[in-house]
């Protein structure tokens, strides 16, 4: 009994600090929960939170909501959930760029400080990289392409959808690998950048596979390698840029982030529900369907890829004098 009245008093005491009423998170969840996306419906962040909806409701015992606020590289969002009650009730569904990159990148308008003023969840599921040229290209190889820009540098061209994007971080970390110099060429978006590679105006990109795979399977490009630690299952005898370079590993994250003052029981009870999420049979197969892999864990595992990723990358756009646009 003696320890019961002191485990309440220390959670009752880890609300108040909180300012949050015990009853509000005691009883989480008692209401819908929503998953804030800064992106229009459509693009990877997206499909990975309406993905986990439908476990998620069996999970959690509630109805759960996607809500897209699309805007300023993602941050509208970020901005909403940060500022958002604390009762666990709203997560932001963020993106690997949001924590390891933007941060970091010269010029880049941050409106809230993603280390003090959100408080990580954990990780759901990762984009996987994957590099493709043209179907008429003379490129089958990603030796091919490493002695063709060794031959003649800054002739190799890669589009991205803009400077400091993960597809032109992504770009720069194969050339720093591959001690080559190739040229970059940025674009509004990812359709135009595709439609450019299919005619053999750019010679390749590094970018997230899910946007390839129709492209692909009908012959408009030609995937060489993937740049992450395994190969998709819908395409399991290409080979990994890493078996080439050894030590590249691109993976785009996307993971659940809420409230600093969240208290570490929602948190906790928000990691309960995302292993049952990650371990449904139904939920693996529509991820791997879509381009993607599971990756899961809990936020102390999430906290030490946030810092992996930001090392790496900072390292990346320090490098190449990278800014926003």
């Amino acid at each position: 009994m003696q320890n019961f009245l002191l485990r309440r008093r220390a959670l009752l005491g880890g609300a108040a600090a909180a300012g949050l009423p015990f009853a509000a998170w005691a009883a989480f969840p008692d209401h819908d929960v929503r998953l804030l996306v800064g992106f229009s419906a459509g693009g990877a962040v997206d499909l990975v939170a309406r993905l986990v909806t439908d476990p998620l409701r069996v999970a959690l015992g509630q109805n759960v909501v996607v809500d897209n606020r699309p805007g300023a590289s993602g941050l509208i969002a970020a901005e909403a959930a940060a500022k958002a009650p604390p009762d666990g009730h709203t997560l932001y569904v963020v993106a690997m760029s949001a924590y390891a990159v933007l941060p970091q990148l010269p010029g880049q308008p941050m409106p809230i400080n993603m280390e003090k003023d959100l408080a990580p969840v954990g990780n759901v599921a990762g984009v996987l990289n994957a590099l493709v040229v043209s179907p008429n290209s003379q490129f089958r190889s990603v030796s091919d392409l490493i002695a063709y820009a060794k031959a003649n540098p800054d002739k190799l061209t890669y589009a991205s959808t803009g400077n400091g994007t993960s597809q032109h971080l992504a770009g720069e970390l194969f050339a720093r690998q591959a001690g080559i110099k190739m040229t970059h060429v940025p674009y509004r978006g990812g359709s135009n950048a595709i439609v450019d590679i299919t005619a053999g105006r750019v010679d390749m990109m590094l970018g997230n596979f899910p946007e390839f795979i129709g492209q692909i399977r009908d012959g408009g490009l030609r995937l060489l390698a993937f740049g992450g630690t395994q190969a998709s299952p819908l395409f399991p005898q290409k080979p990994l840029i890493r078996d080439t370079l050894p030590g590249f590993e691109v993976t785009s994250w996307i993971g659940l982030a809420g409230p600093a003052a969240m208290p570490q029981e929602a948190v906790e009870r928000w990691d309960a529900a995302m292993a049952k999420v990650t371990a449904d049979p139904e939920f693996r197969r529509r991820v791997t369907e879509n381009g993607m892999e599971v990756l899961g864990g809990d936020q102390a595992a999430f906290r030490a890829t946030i810092a992996a990723d930001r090392q790496r990358w900072g390292d990346v756009i320090r490098g190449a004098n990278l800014r926003a646009e």
